[in-house]
Formats: structure tokens, C-alpha cells, sequence
């Protein structure tokens, strides 16, 4: 059974300069309340149709977005009713004062719009910073769909709670609050605690707004249920989980797995489901992952490592069906079981030939070309030539849905090893840059559960990479010359010594990219950075 429709909601976090930083002003929501009775809160609600009238849109001085306003309306509209503070402005777009304001508390359970009509008033959404997007979970007896905002609170507002949906104002620390919360003395939910840790360490308002106003783009975070063998559990945006119950499960049921088992088939959507190989690893993750492509006739993208179990399980799931084998790239745990599934069902085999030193079991019957389209009995899987992890590497585009097969190109929960000589790093960030390009709804990994919001991942994943190679130069910097053993503790100094073997041999493709681009000169076994003609004191 489906989850209910999420009501949209508003609601505004007030800070005011304390003795001890930025104090916030909070609410306790009665205990009869059904939705988060005793919990405290900022001022916020459900948002009214006037919300989105033309006649409040009037009233509003540098309006967002029109699909945004009416939850700004909706904040200012519910700190009113619900705190008694009211931000709102005349027509030369000077706030209005605290005496003013006192004043106006006679409409408090009136008409927001026509109060604002009677009085002359405007609001001013200027004002209000947007930082939050939070969705209940389902199995609440109701679920809302609300915008975070936070604003300066008018000088002299005071505010105090309606007495009816609310018992209890404070302004209090973002801080304090969280301590009281941890010791059991006030309830606060996960998106107030979430809300609260990101000004805990503001010291003053005025910072804390511009950090407000300077963040990126605000994502949706929508909580889901999913099922494995602890039971039932709750995923949030951060959790690697999350992406994929929502694609697995849009209807909410909470009925997906919140696990990867080797060997447990687990369907995707309509098309694709997953078959993750018994090879679990520091390398592999939970395994390999293995996906059956169609509703007909069906594809694998990569088969995986050459283990007679999981050969048959994709066989089982295939049920007779299997017409093409592709492989996004030729190493180990990707490529050798196209052998074995090309022998047994006398499959195509679709990919790029292997280097030297990779899986030499592994034959195409046609070699992709970057751009190439291959038709799967009404599917379009397009090939996307990247290499970087391996010269050969391909991804491959579901045109249907948008879903991309990354093989080791983009792996979930690690970054990639880049290993020369047939890993090279330059080619790596550039097929990152290559597939910014492209209209991605999620991504597929090699090893690992699927990745959501592709192109913040891709950005995030190239940012990683050009920090490293800062680390590089930095180091470089402090030593004059350093051999990689030299570079290594210090460029990694983020990362477990037991990685370090692995991490040389990024660190060795990082060099080597500098060494290309003229920025380090390598001297018997040792590297120093080649110094421009200003620092060599050149005119």
C-alpha cells in the first residue's frame, strides 16, 4: 500500500545575537498534538491555498521562484500565528518596528492577506535564507513536505507561543538545545537536530546567515523504510542505502532490501536486476556487481569474476534468455565469466579488446565504439568511452531510463584506484568531465548499491581528486624533492597506513599527471616541482 501524499509545509527559524552566540527561538507543540506532540520546534505549518494567491503575491518584495513563494509566505504567515513575530515591511521596504508589530497581534487568527492589505504591509522574502528541504517518513499519521528557512529576528520581537497548537517559547542556543536533547530533557526530531548542528558554531547572526545564503543548491531528504535481516529500517539522504530504495521503491511501501547479497538477485525497476558475485573485498566491496538488462531476450553488463556459482545464477535468472554479454572494462572481478556465459549460451560478447596484463580470456565478438547504440529487444543501452581506471573502460547509458553502468568508472562508498601504466589519471578526470555532459537520473556501480544525484557525484569525485593533487604539490612544496615513499604518509594522511600499498599507486598516476603537465620534473627516482620564472626571480 502506498505511502500518503506528503502535505507541503514552511517552517522558519528565527536567530537573535545572545550573551553566548545565536540564540534561536523554539516552540513545544502540545502533547496532544498528532503530529510530533512535546516536540519542540521551530514556528512553521501547513501551507494555506491564500499561500499562493495572487493577492499575497502582490505583497511580496523580491519574490523567488514562483514554485518557492508560496512557502515563504507560509514561513513569515506561520511565525505570526504560531510566535507572535512578524516580519513585514512597509512600502519603502523598512521593516516595521516592535511597537508596530505589538499592534498588529489583534489579526494574529485572521486573515494574513487581508491584514496585510488593511495595514499596508508587505514581506519581505529577502529576508529569509531557504536551507532546508525535509520530508517526513512514512508510517506517520501525517507526513509533510516542508521547507526550511531562517531569517534575523525584528529587533524587540519577543515573540510568544499561540497556546493552542503550542505550550512553550525559549530562545535558546543551537547548541544548548542539543545538549538538552541528549540528556532526555527536550525532544527535538532528526530535521530539527540537523537544522540546529549546522549553526551550533556561528558567533553571531550576521555569520551565520551568510554562510546560510552561500550554500549550495538545497536537496530533498525524504526518509524511507526498507527491509533486510535486522528488521525494518529508517535511511536518510547521508546513508548509502538511500538512493536505492527510492528507485527500487517510488511508491514507499518499504518493502525493498537495504542490502547487497551475493548470490540474491534484487530487482532495480522494470528492467534491471542485480546479481552482486561471491567476491567481497577491500577491492570489491560486497562483490562484483552483475546486472541482467531486459524484459525479452536480456543482456549482462558484466558478468564478473569466472565463479562457477554465480555463472549460474545468472544463468537461472536469464532463464534461457541471454543474447548479449558486455563488459565495461577487462579487469578481474569484471570481465572472465563472458567465457563461460558466451559457452553455455552462445551469446554476443560486446566490449573493448584487453590490455596487456588484463583478463586475455576475454574475446569481443564486437568491439564498441564510444557513442555506439545497441539495441536490446526495444532497450538502447549507448556506450560512453572512459577511460582513466583502464584505457578500454566503457559505461553504458539505459537510454529508457537514464540509468548509467559504471563499472569501476564511479564506484559507491570509495574512490577509485588509478593504476599506470594502463590507468592514467588525466584521462580519468577528463571521461569524469565527459559525463557531466550527460542527462544521468543514477548510477550503477561495480560494487556497491546505486548512486543518486549523478552529477553532484561526478563534481564531488573530481573535487576529490584535484584536492589530492594539491596535497601533492603542497608536499612537494615542504620538501624540495621527495620520493613517492616520501609523499605517500603525507598525501594520504586521511587514510588507514594499511591502504597505503593501494594508494601508491595513485599517488604514482597523480605524479605522473603533474610530470605530463609540466608542473613536476621526476630525477632518479625523486620528484620537485619545475619553479615558473617569478619564483626563479625571472622579470
Amino acid at each position: 500500500m502506498a505511502a500518503p501524499v506528503p502535505r507541503p509545509a514552511a517552517t522558519l527559524a528565527l536567530l537573535r545575537d545572545g550573551p553566548n552566540g545565536p540564540e534561536v527561538l523554539m516552540l513545544q507543540r502540545t502533547k496532544e498534538a498528532v503530529f510530533l506532540g512535546g516536540a519542540y520546534v521551530f514556528p512553521g505549518g501547513a501551507l494555506d491555498a491564500a499561500d499562493a494567491a495572487a493577492r499575497i503575491a502582490r505583497r511580496v518584495i523580491d519574490p523567488p521562484p514562483s514554485d518557492l513563494l508560496p512557502y515563504y509566505v507560509a514561513a513569515i504567515r506561520e511565525c505570526f500565528e504560531e510566535a507572535g513575530i512578524l516580519l513585514a515591511c512597509d512600502t519603502g521596504g523598512r521593516q516595521i518596528d516592535a511597537a508596530h508589530a505589538e499592534r498588529l497581534m489583534q489579526y494574529r487568527d485572521q486573515s494574513f492577506v487581508r491584514m496585510l492589505e488593511a495595514e499596508d504591509l508587505y514581506l519581505p522574502a529577502r529576508e529569509l535564507a531557504f536551507i532546508g528541504h525535509w520530508i517526513t517518513a512514512p508510517g506517520r499519521a501525517r507526513r509533510f513536505d516542508a521547507r526550511f528557512f531562517l531569517a534575523a529576528a525584528p529587533p524587540g520581537q519577543q515573540g510568544k507561543h499561540d497556546a493552542s497548537e503550542t505550550v512553550h517559547d525559549v530562545w535558546i542556543t543551537p547548541r544548548e538545545a542539543l545538549a538538552r536533547a541528549e540528556r532526555g530533557e527536550i525532544e527535538l526530531v532528526f530535521a530539527t537536530k540537523h537544522t540546529l548542528n549546522d549553526f551550533r558554531n556561528f558567533h553571531s547572526v550576521k555569520d551565520a546567515l551568510l554562510h546560510a545564503r552561500a550554500m549550495p543548491e538545497v536537496e530533498a531528504n525524504r526518509a524511507c523504510w526498507a527491509k533486510g535481516k535486522d528488521g525494518p529500517k529508517l535511511f536518510r539522504r547521508a546513508d548509502p542505502q538511500y538512493f536505492e530504495i527510492h528507485w527500487c521503491d517510488p511508491e514507499e511501501t518499504g518493502e525493498s532490501s537495504y542490502e547487497v547479497v551475493p548470490g540474491e538477485p534484487k530487482r532495480l525497476d522494470r528492467w534491471v536486476t542485480r546479481l552482486t558475485a561471491p567476491n567481497p573485498g577491500m577491492m570489491t566491496g560486497p562483490g562484483t556487481n552483475s546486472y541482467l538488462v531486459g524484459e525479452g531476450n536480456v543482456a549482462v553488463i558484466d558478468p564478473g569474476p569466472d565463479i562457477a556459482s554465480h555463472v549460474e545464477r545468472i544463468l537461472a535468472e536469464a532463464k534461457g534468455r541471454l543474447r548479449w554479454i558486455l563488459c565495461t572494462h577487462t579487469h578481474l572481478d569484471h570481465s572472465p565469466a563472458a567465457a563461460a556465459l558466451k559457452a553455455a549460451t552462445g551469446a554476443q560478447v560486446l566490449g573493448r579488446p584487453a590490455p596487456k596484463g588484463q583478463d586475455a580470456s576475454f574475446t569481443p565478438d564486437l568491439v564498441v565504439e564510444n557513442g555506439q547504440r545497441i539495441e536490446l529487444s526495444g532497450l538502447t543501452l549507448r556506450a560512453i568511452h572512459t577511460p582513466g581506471h583502464a584505457s578500454n573502460h566503457l559505461c553504458y547509458l539505459l537510454e529508457q531510463t537514464k540509468m548509467l553502468f559504471t563499472g569501476d568508472h564511479v564506484m559507491q562508498g570509495s574512490t577509485v584506484v588509478i593504476n599506470p601504466p594502463d590507468g592514467e589519471m588525466r584521462a580519468y578526470l577528463a571521461s569524469l568531465e565527459r559525463l557531466l555532459a550527460e542527462d544521468i537520473a543514477i548510477i550503477a556501480p561495480g560494487h556497491g548499491y546505486l548512486i543518486g544525484a549523478p552529477h553532484k557525484e561526478l563534481r564531488r569525485l573530481i573535487a576529490h581528486r584535484m584536492a589530492r593533487e594539491a596535497k601533492v604539490i603542497a608536499s612537494l612544496r615542504k620538501f624540495g624533492t621527495a620520493s613517492l615513499e616520501d609523499l605517500l604518509p603525507l598525501v594520504y594522511d586521511d587514510v588507514p597506513p594499511r591502504v597505503h600499498r593501494v594508494a601508491a599507486r595513485s599517488l604514482t598516476a597523480h605524479l605522473q599527471k603533474l610530470v605530463m603537465e609540466g608542473t613536476v620534473r621526476p630525477s632518479g627516482g625523486r620528484f620537485a616541482l619545475v619553479q615558473s620564472p617569478s619564483e626563479r626571480g625571472v622579470p
